[in-house]
């Protein structure tokens, strides 16, 4: 992304540079336009845009044939520090970012951290669910939260974290701000309407700086609770709003490094896999995209949706229409506003924000919107994509575990389902990503077999642990003031 945007308002006072910092030489750029560019630290603590946009990297680090293949043999930990650090230097050292990296996946459960299971021939799970809540997200929040940590005790802060959860965000969110002095958490999540496996991941947590709130609505209504307080400018400032969600750039940087793994393990860069990705946010099917953009040629990635289809709809005709949520088995990408699609829609339409604004402005308007016929072809050319019923995925979850003795979770079939279905060369390995285990979706999994996935033997207590959250209503100044009552700042 070559392209150059004017600053937008003056830079918070939480963000402003240390007197001491070199000049970045890769800063972020809102996809609205009319933010403050600002360099790593202050995207991360920022979050969502003043603007209401997205940031973005001015252009994309590019990683060589010969970088991609060195990285065989070498950690997980030490891969994703050579990524990462493209984007945060030189707001924070690879030095400094190593011993971050190594902390956060110090404690998962496989050696590879982000192990490949062959699940047929020529296709692969990848097991991104080995971190401490057993979900993808921990991937990038782990890291993310010693991130925060670093960087507010340097700047000697405190900020209130605020995130919506359609699932499994809510509880790697918590897992990583936990007990941490410089944050105080608050998580929303649509009441009734994730596993009780996942709730109780995130009301267990008996953290005093961690808040959960159980919203009497959709994840929708949750994630669009996050937006409206940092619309609030006001608010955003007075309590110092910071965000977990993977509206905040980390989130997604921090993803990208498994795509760019999973490659190297079947071969990159001389043969590099497609990817199936389940999602509802787009944030990882996104991290992807980021993926090929810095030179990983993945020939092939396929958006893996239930019956939440908005992605689905827009490849297909061009209309970006937000419709009802609906709940469904693989309520993690229960999702009808993919809020990662803005930056895609910044690239397709020609990096133009003043476009960007537009379009969302259409959408606050009237719940849809159309792309250029441009931009159509350009994300056609760059995606494809396949809702899943749940009869199909109930069928997937029975026949992997018949054929290949492998307990999948729902999003995970969804994937596989959407995977198979959509590609376009048996010569070509494709990786499914495994996003969840199994034991968070239990009901799923014996209703598709009739059998139990159970619990790793650090959680096996779960159910009788003491829970702890608050219900309050779908009411923005309701929420605001929970927040501004328990934030501490």
């Amino acid at each position: 992304m070559a392209a150059r945007i004017a600053y937008g308002p003056a830079v918070p006072y939480f963000v402003r540079p240390l007197s001491n910092q070199r000049q970045i030489p890769l800063r972020y750029v809102s996809t609205r336009g009319r933010a403050p560019v600002l360099d790593f630290s202050d995207v991360l603590l920022v979050g969502l845009a003043e603007d209401g946009g997205l940031y973005v990297p001015e252009f994309w680090p590019n990683i060589s044939a010969q970088e991609i293949a060195s990285y065989a043999g070498k950690t997980y930990a030490q891969v994703a520090v050579d990524i990462m650090a493209r984007f945060t230097e030189s707001a924070i050292s690879r030095a400094e970012l190593a011993p971050i990296v190594e902390a956060a996946y110090a404690g998962f459960d496989h050696p590879a951290i982000a192990p490949l299971r062959q699940l047929d021939s020529g296709e692969w799970l990848l097991e991104l669910f080995h971190g401490p809540t057993l979900s993808f997200k921990d991937y990038a929040l782990q890291v993310v939260g010693r991130l925060f940590d670093h960087v507010l005790q340097r700047r000697k802060l405190h900020m209130t974290v605020v995130g919506a959860t359609s699932g499994d965000t809510g509880s790697a969110a918590i897992e990583a701000c936990r007990d941490r002095d410089a944050i105080t958490a608050f998580i929303l999540h649509p009441q009734g309407r994730i596993t009780e496996v996942q709730r109780r991941q995130m009301t267990t947590v008996t953290s005093p700086n961690v808040h959960n709130i159980a919203i009497q609505g959709t994840f929708d209504d949750c994630q669009a609770l996050v937006k409206q307080m940092f619309g609030d400018l006001a608010f955003r400032e007075r309590m110092r709003l910071t965000a977990v969600n993977s509206i905040n750039w980390a989130r997604v940087m921090a993803q990208v490094v498994y795509y760019f793994t999973a490659a190297v393990a079947l071969g990159a860069p001389s043969r590099v896999p497609s990817f199936s990705v389940p999602t509802g946010n787009f944030g990882d099917a996104f991290a992807g995209h980021v993926a090929r953009r810095m030179g990983l040629g993945i020939p092939q990635m396929t958006i893996a949706t239930n019956r939440n289809d908005i992605l689905v709809r827009l490849l297909e005709g061009g209309v970006y229409r937000k419709g009802p949520v609906m709940s469904s088995i693989s309520p993690s990408i229960d999702i009808q506003v993919s809020s990662n699609f803005e930056r895609l829609l910044l690239e397709i339409e020609g990096n133009d924000p003043n476009i960007v604004r537009d379009r969302m402005a259409q959408m606050d308007a009237t719940g849809e919107f159309r792309i250029s016929d441009t931009a159509l072809r350009r994300i056609r050319t760059q995606f494809d994509g396949c809702g899943v019923s749940e009869e199909e995925t109930l069928r997937c979850m029975a026949e992997v575990q018949r054929k290949s003795n492998i307990v999948i979770d729902p999003h995970t079939a969804v994937a596989v389902v959407a995977g198979r279905a959509k590609r376009k060369s048996k010569d070509v390995p494709i990786v499914h990503l495994s996003t969840a285990h199994a034991a968070k979706f239990p009901d799923a999994v014996r209703q598709a077999s009739g059998s139990d996935a159970p619990l790793p033997k650090r959680l096996a207590d779960l159910y009788q642990r003491k829970e702890r959250l608050d219900v309050l209503p779908n009411d923005l100044n309701k929420v605001k003031a929970y927040v501004e009552e328990r934030a501490g700042v």
